[in-house]
Order: C-alpha cells, then structure tokens, then sequence
C-alpha cells in the first residue's frame, strides 16, 4: 500500500514498517499508505527515512548493495527476517488474544483508505482479488486464479467457491463488480481510486462523470470476472492488492451509508467486533476465512494511549518499537527483557520534506536545492537519531526495485546552499523571502523531535530562512494534504507494492492525486508513461532511474531518511508475528502459546 504517514512530533507513537502498526505514542507514523512521523519517528515506520551528506548514494550503496533490486523477485529474501521462513499452514495453537497500542484510524472504508493505520485494520477485515504474501510475492486471495489475454489487457478472474462474507453469504463477481463501481463513483469521494484503478479502461470516465458505468468492468458469470486495462503493465496485478480495489458488501454499505464501517461486513482472516473510537478495536477470528481460519481468537487495540513500555513491562501488551532512549535501556546486557527483542528488516519508505511549488517561495528551483543543500542529514542521523536512519539521497528506498546507488543527490555543502539562495529570485535578504510554514501531523502544542529542531536551525543559520511550525491533527492533515493546501508539509511513504511505479509515478506524475506538491515536469511525465507500457523489465527499470535523477535535480523534496533495521520487542509466547518492509495482511499466521 502507498500508505502515507506523517512527520510529526516525537511525542508520538512510532509507526513500524508495514504491518507493524504504530506501537508507541511517543513517535508515530502512517501507510503507500501515507504515514504522518516525526522525522524521529521515521526511524520505526514502513514509510520511513533518509538522509546522506555526499552527492552521491555511496554510504547507502555500501550496505545495500547486496541488495540492491533490478527484478522484484529480489524482495522475497530480505521482506522476513533470517530467523523467520514464510509460513505454512501447519497445527499451531489456536486461541488466545493479542494485544496492542494502536491509534485511531482516520477510516475503515477500505475504497477511501490512503493511510497506513486504516490499511493495518482494513487489511485485516476485507480482501481483494489478490494479496501480498510475507514474502513480497502477488498471490491469489478471493481469487483463485486468473488469465491474462495475449495482448497483457484482459484479465480474467475466476472467483472461489467458497469465499464467504463474515455473515456467510457468498461472494460472487456481482460484488466485485458493484464494489469497484462504488470506489471509480464521485459520490464516494475517494481520493485514491484514480491512482490504483484508472487503468482499468471507463475508470477515469466514471470519475470524472463522463460515464455512468466502467467500460472495462465485466461480470462473465456468477464465479468470473473480467477487467480491461488500457495498456498492457507489469504492475496491474500488484495495484489489485490495495484497499481500494477490495470487495464490499452492497447490502452492508447501503443499509447504513453513515456507518456501516462500524459494523462492517468483509471477507478477511477478522471481524470487527467492536470499535469503541479513542478506547479499543477488537478483532475476532473469522472461522470461514477462505486461505484458513487465524489462530487467535481475538485482536485488540488500544487506542486510549499510555506509556507503552511501561504498558509491555506490566504485561498489558505484548509488542512494542522501541525509542532511542529504551532501546539503549533493553540491550543492556543485564536486562532479561533483551532476550525478548527482535530485529525488523528496513521498510521500504522515505520521509520528506515535500514543497508546494506553486506557492513563492518554493516556485524558484534554486531556493529549493538552496534548502536542500543547507541540510546536514548525516550529522542529524547520527546525533539526534543514533543511526537509526539512512539519510536519503532521493525517493526509492535501498533494497527496493530499480534503487539507484549511483543517484546523484544533495550533500552538505553550506556555501553551496548560500550561493544559490543568492541566485534565487528571492536573493540572500531574509526580507525578500516569503514566510514559510511547515505544517506537520500532531497535536497542537506537542515537541517537535529533535531532528526536526535541528534541521530548522540550519535552514536559519545558513541561509536566514526561518521556517515556522504547523501542527494538525492527523486525519485533517491527511485532508489537507489531498487538497493540496500546505505550503510545506512533512509526510512518509511506505510502498504499497514492489514496484518504482509506486514511488515515482504515483507521487510524481502530475495527473497524480498524490502529486501534493504540484510538481511538473514534461520530460518526467513523457517517461513515465513510457515506463508504464515498457514490457522489457531491466530498461524499465532504467527509465526509473532516469526519472529519479531528473526529480531530484528539480529538489520539489528535501528527502530526509530511509529505515534501517529497527528493534522490536515481542512477547516470547508469540510466535510468528513477522515483522516486515510493507503493510500488508499477517496476523492470521500469528499465534500464541502458554509459554
């Protein structure tokens, strides 16, 4: 899931890549879904970090080498920690409850989900056509198989037999036919449908009320179902794992259209038993589930807050990230909780500062790479976050398809940054340059991490820009974003699917609803929709990262970090709760034993 997540303040939880929900309170990020972070935060998140000082990727290149990705076949081996094989459907114990800190959910609506804290609940209650398995792979889900036409545009969907609704009805191609209309209908108001459907042929069209129906859209019968896209491309499969191409049930939504996500009917490995808003979700295994009933009984989450140390020290939940301060604190050799930490693989994500560049002074190329170049990521790396983070030298996480380490970025260099704030049109004199607000996911009044503090302090003392903070509320934030009303915003990026289209194309384009920023390039978007249709893997991947130079060179981003390997600690009587680089659905596998 392209889930968001946003930069905010380290008095939040911190958001853990992919499926690991935010677990703490005091750093926090969202999902490709977006994730709202403090820059800190980023350090646990799936859409997390990144930062270097030299202009090229060589500090990163040097530890993800190995695994630097030219066929998405690559993911499989690092997307699960060497200690953990995918998992089988063997006798487990079944029963039990897991427990965790969680946030609220800005929406369980799986067709408007844009963010990383609804995918990890939707994920769990609904499903699609096809999902995401622990090891990266595209696997069939309420599916059970598929063919694809001679010319790559039809696909053809033979449904299971015994997919079910939690109340029992069947599902048949008639919902997900319904469904998809339901996501493309502009009464629905989604703010995703265009980036992960509008390939399938008439999308576009209903969205923009041209058409009452989508042409490409055809049930062939009870069990079948056919989508035509307008172009053969490698990635279609991939985008039907999102949310937003999920099945509902028509009689659950239409019979209570304000809040039937509260009691919603899906077809995932959970039901949502109950939704209590600032107090509890609880999950409760669905017996019928169609790839095998979960062994825990129940789920919850708890969204009431607390400390979660102290919450996991007493018992009362049983995962947790870790901040800098507890981490040093658990890995003390004398402490036996040590034993209970485990070792997450980096997610694929990056944080940023995104600009709007429509709006002065961020219209002006150079007063960008000015800002850009005045940042020490590498020094804020190590100082304010021990090296919990990559500083990012542009969009594509280290591990992830087509990553460049040849990427040609913005190191520190101070004088550099001064000569082009004097270029700019906006000059060196602090009284020519418009005022600047950074807004930020939060609450009103929190701290704002300690990278956060220090990156501002550069931008002042170098260039006498002073840049004043804005905090939101997340699921406004998340609103705000998507009508494009900040003049500077920090976000997160978690992939949704293992594929650069996800990263460069659906923030970068300018057709994109994800584009915040208002960037336009020409030449960038002839690319990439060539890139789109180019059936040759390897110079596909080449047009990416042709397509990355060019977006960092126009600097519409201060990239700032990517995720290394964060610490969790989980309760030795769970077992099989991967920790993994995206958000997608696991906690089916997880079960819980009495030791």
């Amino acid at each position: 899931m392209g889930v968001v997540f946003g930069v905010v303040g380290a008095t939040q939880p911190l958001w853990f890549l992919g499926p690991l929900i935010r677990l703490e309170r005091r750093l926090e990020m969202p999902r490709g879904l977006l994730l709202a972070i403090s820059i800190g935060a980023l350090l646990l998140v799936a859409c997390s970090n990144s930062s270097d000082v030299a202009p090229r990727s060589d500090d990163v290149a040097s530890q993800s080498s190995e695994q630097s990705a030219t066929r998405a076949e690559s993911l499989s081996p690092t997307a699960l920690p060497d200690s953990v094989s995918p998992p089988g459907r063997v006798e487990r114990p079944a029963g039990g409850r897991l427990v965790r800190l969680f946030s609220d959910p800005p929406t369980l609506d799986p067709h408007i989900t844009t963010d990383s804290t609804s995918a990890v609940i939707v994920n769990e209650v609904f499903g699609g056509l096809v999902t995401i398995t622990p090891d990266i792979e595209i696997a069939p889900d309420l599916a059970e198989g598929w063919d694809i036409s001679p010319d790559g545009k039809v696909f053809t969907f033979r449904l299971r037999q015994d997919a079910k609704f939690h109340d029992g009805r069947a599902v048949v191609a008639e919902d997900f036919r319904w469904s998809i209309e339901r996501a493309a209908d502009p009464l629905t108001e989604s703010p995703v449908a265009d980036l992960y459907l509008s390939d399938v042929i008439g999308v576009a069209d209903k969205l923009n009320g041209k058409a009452q129906t989508i042409q490409g859209l055809r049930v062939i019968d009870e069990h079948t179902l056919e989508l035509t896209i307008d172009a053969p491309k490698s990635y279609f499969l991939a985008k039907l794992t999102y949310p937003t191409a999920f099945v509902v049930d028509r009689k659950n939504v239409e019979g209570n259209k304000n809040n039937w996500v509260f009691e919603p009917n899906g077809t995932g490995p959970f039901r949502l038993d109950r939704y209590d808003i600032g107090e509890t979700i609880l999950l409760g295994r669905n017996e019928n589930y169609h790839l095998g009933p979960p062994f825990l009984d129940e789920v919850e989450f708890i969204l009431s807050g607390g400390d979660p140390m102290l919450m996991y020290e007493n018992d009362e939940i049983h995962v947790t990230g870790l901040g800098l301060a507890d981490l040093e604190r658990v890995q003390d050799p004398a402490n036996p909780l040590g034993t209970e930490l485990s070792t997450a693989p980096p997610g694929f994500t990056v944080s940023f500062i995104g600009m709007n560049l429509e709006q002065p002074p961020f219209d002006d190329v150079k007063f960008r790479q000015a800002l850009n170049y005045a940042v020490n990521k590498k020094e804020i790396a190590t100082t304010a976050l021990s090296d919990l983070v990559v500083p990012a030298i542009g969009v594509i996480p280290p591990g992830f398809p087509s990553y460049n380490p040849d990427l040609r970025g913005y190191g520190y260099d101070p004088e550099k940054a001064k000569r082009l704030l004097s270029e700019s049109r906006y000059g060196a004199d602090p009284d020519n340059i418009p005022r600047i607000t950074l807004s930020i996911a939060g609450n009103f009044g929190a701290s704002v991490g300690l990278d956060m503090e220090v990156m501002l302090r550069s931008w002042q003392e170098t260039l006498g820009v002073e840049v004043e903070i804005q905090q939101t509320e997340w699921a406004t934030f998340l609103q705000d974003v998507h009508q494009r009303r900040f003049q500077m915003f920090a976000l997160a990026w978690s992939a949704d699917y293992p594929d650069p289209q996800d990263f460069l194309d659906i923030l970068f384009h300018t057709g994109s609803a994800n584009n915040w920023g208002n960037y336009n390039n020409r030449e960038v978007n002839s690319l990439l929709e060539k890139a789109r249709v180019e059936p040759d893997q390897t110079a596909r991947f080449q047009q990416y990262n042709r397509i990355e130079q060019l977006i960092v060179d126009d600097a519409p981003w201060v990239p700032l970090w990517h995720s290394t390997e964060r610490k969790v600690l989980v309760k030795p009587q769970v077992k099989d709760y991967f920790l993994l680089p995206m958000t997608i659905p696991k906690l089916r596998h997880v079960y819980i034993t009495d030791n």
